[in-house]
């Protein structure tokens, strides 16, 4: 940035020096038509127009060299402080993206997706535009004007003193217009944030708004936010529309005060015809730094409300945090005391006083109706939540007190939600590694029972699957992200409901294959269907957050409680 403070300095200099060398021309050419006519009928005559136009042309050359020195700097300006702002975004994107990875899970719960993407790409480009243009023009009207003003009252103090009484009443006007364009400018950063979730979710949706014949229903609504940002953008532009020909109105009533007051001041004898020459073109030369600024009272505005909503996210801090670094090794020993958990944003309890062990090798169950807290469990022992009483215990240590980034490799998780990349199923599967040999990636979408769907596709594990998975059934998604938990070889294993979308043929072909894998490691089998966890060491039954029953399969029948009716329901299911 020096660098180029110093480059709009030089370029300046050489931007004023043209308007004195004029006026020496212009004074020049009085003296040298006055000495033309004074020697007419004479020979030398022929030799003063000649003379006077050798000078003439050496004039315009002076002009020419200056304005091409002025053009360097001005290339060699850009090049440095619009480069700096460049290497800004770069890094300020990169320092949001990598500050949204820090964030916990209650962040993205509170804030929409388009929200979350438009700050770190039209806000942060509106900074940028703030750090290369704005500073740069800011800086070249600020050296400019001291540079003009001071040649001015160089000249004449009396004509100077005129010729600028209008920057006062343009101050005045820039104040109040500045008040508008920030509140505007916020305005429009927030429509187009809202109308940015609203494509993104609409585009993330689009078999559901298919599904259900509702394009028109999204168009409208898209339209209807899309014509609230029109409107927010209209009214800035208006603004803007009377700014700037305000602008030009002044810098003309400038032109105008200079002629006559230059006028007066000829007459005086105190300038010669020349300086008003010179004053016009410094006159002219301040439309220039009036137009930018104008322009980069626009920009700055805008940036300033950029930042404003880029600093509310840099400064969000997360509330999951890593007390200790390093790595350590879990043996599996998996504890919950006195659980309970609220989530923040809704108010409801969905975790109240839960307690188990899984040792090391076993495999625990959990079952329950829709919403009875078994998923909020998984997000717990991972720690994407913190729990608010009770404690979960890893190896007989506070999971809160364990390297995060280890406890999180430590475990093997396939959530309810599927999510898988765009990106090929290879790259899919192997997604918890840094990398993967085929053999691996092979083996473990064998242990999945997903890998003669894989190699049925043209380009078997090469193959590159849409958004979200689309292009894969619900069945193949839920295979190929248990794939994914497997490689890995983790000491903890977590299933959340990850068979509900396999028939019962596959699903007993992947519990066969995961008995072998699950030897040694500590499971948590989350499920609906009994089938998928009869075998299962130890189960939980949990009811609004708390454990109602609790055993092995034949201790659960035999109590004929609420586990019992599960059972007995899905048999009549099977059966029909």
């Amino acid at each position: 940035m020096i660098p180029g403070v110093i480059f709009v300095i030089v370029s300046n200099y050489f931007g004023v020096l043209p308007a004195q060398v004029i006026r020496i021309a212009f004074d020049l050419v009085k003296e040298n038509i006055s000495m033309y006519r004074l020697f007419d009928g004479f020979g030398r005559q022929q030799l003063v127009y000649e003379i006077f136009g050798y000078s003439l042309l050496l004039f315009g050359a002076l002009v020419l060299l200056l304005a091409l020195i002025r053009g360097l700097f001005l290339f060699l300006m850009r090049q440095t402080i619009i480069l700096t702002s460049r290497h800004i975004e770069y890094d300020l994107k990169n320092e949001i993206y990598n500050h949204y990875q820090q964030l916990d899970m209650a962040f993205y719960r509170r804030n929409n997706t388009g929200d979350l993407m438009n700050r770190v790409t039209e806000d942060v480009n509106r900074v940028r535009s703030y750090l290369g243009p704005a500073v740069m023009y800011s800086i070249n009207t600020l050296v400019l004007s001291i540079m003009v003003i001071a040649a001015m009252v160089s000249v004449n103090a009396t004509l100077a003193l005129y010729a600028l009484l209008p920057i006062p009443i343009l101050s005045g006007i820039l104040l109040f217009v500045n008040k508008v364009i920030h509140r505007r400018s916020e305005r429009i950063q927030r429509q187009l944030s809202t109308l940015s979730s609203v494509v993104q979710e609409t585009f993330s949706g689009i078999r559901v708004i298919k599904t259900y014949n509702r394009e028109a229903d999204k168009m409208a609504r898209f339209a209807e936010e899309s014509n609230r940002y029109r409107n927010a953008a209209l009214a800035l532009v208006k603004t803007e529309a009377v700014f700037f020909p305000l602008i030009l109105l002044l810098i003309g009533l400038s032109t105008v005060i200079t002629v006559y007051i230059g006028g007066l001041e000829v007459a005086k004898g105190t300038i010669t015809s020349g300086n008003i020459a010179e004053f016009i073109i410094y006159v002219n030369q301040l439309t220039f730094p009036a137009m930018a600024l104008a322009w980069v009272t626009s920009l700055i505005q805008r940036a300033a409300a950029s930042q404003k909503r880029i600093n509310e996210f840099l400064q969000t801090q997360p509330e999951i945090r890593s007390v200790s670094h390093g790595h350590f090794e879990a043996k599996g020993n998996i504890q919950f005391e006195n659980v309970s958990f609220t989530y923040p944003e809704t108010g409801i309890q969905a975790v109240k006083n839960v307690s188990f062990e899984v040792k090391p090798g076993e495999v625990l169950a959990i079952v329950g109706k829709t919403g009875s807290g078994k998923s909020t469990l998984a997000n717990l022992l991972l720690r994407m939540y913190d729990v608010q009483s009770g404690m979960i215990k890893i190896d007989g240590v506070d999971i809160r007190e364990l390297p995060l980034q280890s406890l999180r490799s430590q475990i093997g998780f396939v959530p309810q939600e599927v999510f898988l990349f765009s990106d090929t199923i290879a790259n899919n599967i192997a997604f918890g590694l840094n990398t993967a040999e085929t053999g691996a990636v092979e083996d473990a979408a064998r242990r999945a029972a997903v890998y003669d769907n894989i190699m049925a596709f043209e380009n078997g594990f090469e193959t590159t699957i849409g958004e979200r998975g689309i292009t894969l059934s619900g069945g193949q998604k839920q295979r190929v992200s248990i794939a994914r938990a497997l490689i890995k070889q983790p000491k903890l294993l977590v299933f959340d409901d990850c068979l509900s979308a396999v028939d019962t043929k596959t699903e007993e072909e992947i519990l066969r294959n995961l008995s072998i894998v699950m030897e040694g490691k500590s499971t948590i089998f989350i499920a609906h269907r009994i089938s998928t966890i009869k075998n299962a060491d130890h189960i939980i039954v949990l009811d609004n957050g708390t454990i109602i029953e609790e055993g092995t399969h034949e201790e659960l029948i035999a109590l004929r409680g609420n586990y019992f009716e599960l059972y007995e329901k899905q048999l009549l299911e099977e059966a029909a």
